[in-house]
């Protein structure tokens, strides 16, 4: 199975990420984590490009790079992944990232974002996306530390970005799922817990799907 977590910067997604990782191997599930972009050697150049250069950057420019940094993570790790039985694969960020910041975000077209998301990462795209939907004030308290180019754009621009999220999981609520995520980290997770325990036993051998 393969598993997204998004959100905005300061949702909470890397904690979500890491405890979800852990309670699927207490479970006995072979686990396997990645971020997008990065987890790999070219991935991780494209993330210190597209987050800390100094260069402008375009959009369309943004959206290509996150693909090919992508492309690559899908051949090099997720892809492989997959075919070993049994593996859960989570991703902090996929191609829904694309669709909301440089889409919804910086006014490109979304659903061209969607079909060349297909083509960078050959049709290999979760099977759930669990979005941490928190307000932009809660967001912002969370962030420590310096911020990178993409957490330093301002608050109209965000407030697009939590509107893009809320329209995609509307769109698609079979596959994208919003989770309150305003709360403590645990409550969240227990959350995230019930919505995974249930995409889990609908895809398992047997069961009985709508």
């Amino acid at each position: 199975m393969f598993i997204a977590i998004e959100g905005i910067d300061g949702a909470g997604k890397s904690t979500q990420v890491h405890l979800l990782a852990q309670w699927l191997k207490q479970q006995g599930h072979t686990v396997q984590v990645c971020r997008d972009p990065g987890s790999t050697d070219l991935g991780e150049s494209i993330r210190q490009l597209l987050l800390q250069s100094r260069h402008q950057i375009g959009a369309k420019a943004q959206m290509l790079l996150y693909m090919a940094a992508r492309a690559q993570m899908v051949d090099e790790r997720i892809a492989p992944w997959l075919h070993r039985p049994g593996t859960v694969v989570v991703c902090d960020r996929y191609v829904l990232s694309n669709v909301v910041y440089q889409g919804y975000g910086c006014g490109l077209d979304p659903q061209t974002i969607w079909q060349v998301g297909q083509v960078a990462t050959a049709g290999v795209m979760p099977q759930l996306t669990l979005v941490l939907d928190v307000e932009l004030a809660v967001a912002r308290r969370r962030l420590q530390g310096p911020r990178d180019r993409i957490e330093s754009l301002g608050e109209d621009f965000f407030r697009r970005l939590i509107d893009g999220y809320r329209r995609e999981a509307a769109r698609d609520p079979q596959h994208i799922v919003l989770v309150p995520a305003e709360g403590p980290a645990e409550q969240v997770h227990q959350a995230i817990r019930q919505i995974v325990s249930e995409h889990l036993a609908s895809s398992a051998p047997g069961s009985k799907k709508p």
